[in-house]
């Protein structure tokens, strides 16, 4: 199917139409059959620029043009005229006939405000739209402003307040810390006085021991050292004393001795018989062999100081 339509040209936000014939099923920018014209929808009045005639001739062929295009061929009359010749109409008829709707259409457009003047129109109301809003957007600001502000302000007031409070408290703790290490203060001071006065008292004490205990000795070692030569000539005495009388004793023990071996020596010597037999047993048993002899008599005769006797001399 044919269809007439507009083909997008020019360049990004300039774009230029063009009025062209294509097959239906060609994309849009693909291949065209006929370019029919231009038309810019950008300036401040629309331009057209059509090959009528040709136009005519591919409606007449079937072709179908888009609403854009009807649009446009309806304001030129081309539309109409294509009605006028499928009614049969004659070319007088049809040029009497697009005669008056043409002076009919200028006549409305004269009535209307033009597209330059709406479009001016538009541009105004739409500058007062901007304004209003501008202004109620400068209302809203200086409201916002001054509800921030008084919001601020009760903040700071609200901190002012904390920032006191908690400055009073403050005080308050350094009050109490100082009162506390005033009372901490004090009574270590009284300890530490305390402390001293005892350190005080016992060093005194010491001393006083210590001198004591000095003179005590010096008293000691003073009496010691008066009474040492007096001990040591005692002793010395004592000793010379001692000696003496060891000696004494000594040469009178030798004396007896002598005396005693003179009587031993001077006394005739004792025999068994003279003895009770449990005497003369003992003798016999305590005395050496050597000096028994001539001490058992032959005339013993006692049984049991022989067999003593024998015994001693069997060893």
């Amino acid at each position: 199917m044919l269809r007439i339509r507009l083909q997008r040209r020019g360049r990004r936000k300039r774009p230029l139409h063009h009025i062209v014939v294509a097959d239906s099923r060609s994309p849009r920018d693909g291949r065209i059959i006929e370019d029919l014209g231009r038309f810019n929808n950008i300036t401040a009045v629309n331009e057209l620029k059509l090959d009528e005639e040709r136009a005519i001739h591919w409606l007449k062929k079937g072709a179908q043009p888009s609403d854009t295009v009807r649009s446009i061929f309806k304001k030129q009359g081309i539309m109409y005229k294509m009605h006028l010749i499928r009614w049969g109409k004659s070319e007088e008829e049809i040029e009497e006939a697009l005669t008056e709707w043409r002076e009919a259409r200028e006549a409305k457009e004269e009535k209307e405000p033009s597209r330059k003047e709406r479009q001016r129109a538009m541009l105004e109301a739409e500058e007062k739209e901007f304004q209003k809003q501008l202004k109620k957007k400068a209302e809203e600001a200086a409201k916002e402003k001054a509800k921030q502000e008084a919001l601020a302000s009760a903040q700071e007031e609200e901190s002012k307040e904390q920032e006191a409070k908690a400055e009073a408290e403050t005080q308050e703790e350094v009050a109490e810390t100082e009162e506390t290490e005033a009372a901490a203060e004090t009574v270590e001071a009284e300890t530490e006085a305390e402390e001293e006065a005892t350190a005080e008292a016992e060093a005194e004490e010491t001393e006083e021991t210590a001198e004591a205990e000095v003179e005590a000795e010096t008293e000691e070692e003073a009496e010691a050292t008066e009474e040492e030569p007096a001990e040591e000539q005692e002793a010395e005495a004592k000793e010379e004393e001692t000696e003496e009388v060891e000696e004494e004793a000594k040469a009178e023990a030798q004396e007896e001795e002598k005396e005693e071996e003179a009587e031993a020596a001077s006394e005739p010597e004792q025999v068994s018989t003279e003895m009770l037999a449990k005497e003369a047993i003992e003798h016999i048993e305590n005395t050496p062999l050597e000096e028994l002899e001539g001490f058992v008599p032959d005339d013993e005769d006692r049984v049991t100081v022989q067999r003593a006797w024998e015994d001693k001399k069997e060893g």
